[in-house]
């Protein structure tokens, strides 16, 4: 199995920034996509964004988030900008040994999630 460890989360107002930091284990991290999500309180899980051999975003964080990895540290970040109260939920690092999806129920590794509050 895969063992994945977010950092980063924490409360910021409005138009801040925050970087998350995800580790994995194994030696295999290059072949694995990568992924982050979001719950939100009484939401269900989305996706946020994704990485693999391209990046992906959902729509609405396209523009201020950042998804990029490091394959020697086997690490993967979140640089999110401009923030808004709506981004205020848990956020999970996941990882699955194949391409990206958007479904959370495919990916098959899950970090214990790091929480990201926004005020306005």
């Amino acid at each position: 199995q895969v063992q994945l460890v977010e950092s980063g989360g924490g409360l910021v107002q409005a138009g801040g920034s925050l970087r998350l930091s995800c580790t994995a284990s194994g030696r295999t991290f290059s072949s694995y996509a990568m992924g982050w999500f979001r719950q939100g309180p009484g939401k269900e899980r989305e996706s946020v964004a994704a990485i693999k051999w391209s990046t992906y975003y959902a729509d609405s964080v396209k523009g201020r988030f950042t998804i990029s990895r490091d394959n020697a540290k086997n690490a993967v970040y979140l640089q999110m900008t401009s923030l808004k109260p709506e981004d205020t939920a848990v956020y999970y690092c996941a990882a699955r040994p194949y391409s990206v999806s958007s479904d959370s129920g495919a990916w098959d590794y899950w970090g214990q999630g790091t929480q990201v509050t926004v005020s306005s």
